[in-house]
């Protein structure tokens, strides 16, 4: 088992973890990720550096991703075919939370092994912003992918070996990395797992590097991209039926014109960016991969759909306008009945292309790995000579 800990202008506590998981677990591997802290904090890396501790360094900040894909690729490189659990530095994770994370990694199905998230349960003295944060991310995330998770901001994640080179191929170098991971592994259908570890907050968190503001922005703009599109479509429907209403007369005229122009812009844009960024990026011999459905077809299943919601959407608004609501409320209103409906149907159906299948079918989609020749790809290039691995 490694335990990967990137670490940026580390105190006394990354000591003391490291300190702890050695006379603990004496067979884990400690591999520590100096993200660029600089000078004045060579000395303390060099207390954790020894026996069963790596520590890689590079000369400037990159970010929280980019520290984890440079482990990754260490781990994959120098400890083939062994897992890893990611824990932060700050003193938030115990070592009995670190190992059962562990524990559970280990306890996963080799044919098809999920990725354990320790999820803290917010209870006790948690700064008010922390348990907001959190939730709120949790309820964006599950009406974006369908996937209910308590805790989607926890730094302390188990990895199987067999996904180390798919975490590579994740877009994000800072805190957005982390989430941007549970995305993609909603939208390849890929197991994900939580057990319940301490909610531990040193000093009201003053130690965490988290900026509430630049970093909760870069955390939730890959949850809010799915919910801007239908926004869009919805404001554009909603003043293109308010507009053709005025000028025809006509409820049934207006909606079927709103509908059209809508349900153009909104195709155009969950194809191109919503929906065809989670696609699987290839596999090995024995793994499935989905791929983003043709064009066409994608046309004629978004095309079928939008004729459903729009007898649906007209039907709503007949019976709601009959009962005397105004056309505006009775608009808003369908909109939000619909919506779930239709973000389902179109991620799990109207732009899911084929799956192939490599050894055998499973009604489940199986991690999607690649393998890159050569240099590893992670953030901003980084490969051997851009940090210094010391022992």
């Amino acid at each position: 088992m490694i335990v990967l800990i990137p670490a940026y202008e580390p105190d006394e506590r990354l000591v003391r973890l490291v300190d702890d998981l050695r006379a603990t677990a004496p067979g884990v591997q400690v591999l520590v990720v100096d993200d660029g802290s600089g000078p004045a904090y060579r000395a303390l890396f060099d207390r954790v550096r020894g026996p069963g501790c790596t520590v890689l360094t590079y000369p400037g900040n990159r970010g929280k991703g980019c520290a984890l894909k440079t482990g990754f690729a260490y781990a994959e490189r120098h400890h083939p075919g062994q897992p890893v659990v990611c824990a932060d530095s700050d003193g938030q994770h115990s070592v009995a939370d670190v190992l059962r994370v562990a524990a559970a990694l280990d306890a996963q199905p080799a044919d098809r092994p999920a990725t354990v998230l320790g999820a803290r349960a917010f209870t006790g003295r948690v700064p008010a912003r922390s348990v907001l944060g959190n939730r709120v991310t949790a309820r964006v995330f599950h009406l974006a992918t369908g996937v209910r998770l308590r805790d989607t901001q926890t730094g302390l994640r188990g990895y199987p070996a067999a996904l180390l080179p798919w975490l590579r191929t994740v877009r994000g170098e800072r805190f957005e990395y982390e989430q941007n991971l549970l995305l993609r592994a909603a939208a390849e259908g890929q197991p994900v797992e939580e057990v319940e570890i301490a909610t531990i907050y040193l000093e009201g968190n003053a130690s965490s590097h988290f900026r509430p503001l630049t970093d909760s922005a870069r955390v939730l703009a890959p949850l809010l991209l799915f919910s801007l599109s239908s926004l869009s479509a919805f404001a554009i429907d909603t003043v293109a039926l308010l507009a053709l209403h005025a000028a025809t007369g006509s409820l049934a005229a207006a909606v079927v014109g709103a509908r059209v122009l809508s349900a153009g812009v909104n195709f155009a844009v969950n194809r191109g960016l919503v929906f065809g960024r989670g696609a699987g990026r290839g596999a090995g011999s024995g793994r499935r991969t989905t791929r983003r459905a043709p064009l066409g077809r994608a046309a004629v299943r978004y095309a079928t759909l939008a004729g459903l919601l729009l007898g649906g959407s007209y039907l709503l608004l007949a019976a709601l306008t009959g009962l005397g609501v105004g056309l505006l409320p009775a608009k808003v209103a369908t909109e939000v009945a619909l919506y779930l409906v239709s973000f389902q149907v179109q991620r799990r159906f109207v732009f899911a292309g084929p799956v192939t299948e490599g050894t055998r079918s499973t009604d489940r989609a199986r991690p999607a790995l690649r393998r890159v020749e050569g240099r590893d790809e992670h953030a901003r290039g980084v490969s051997d000579t851009t940090f210094h691995p010391t022992r």
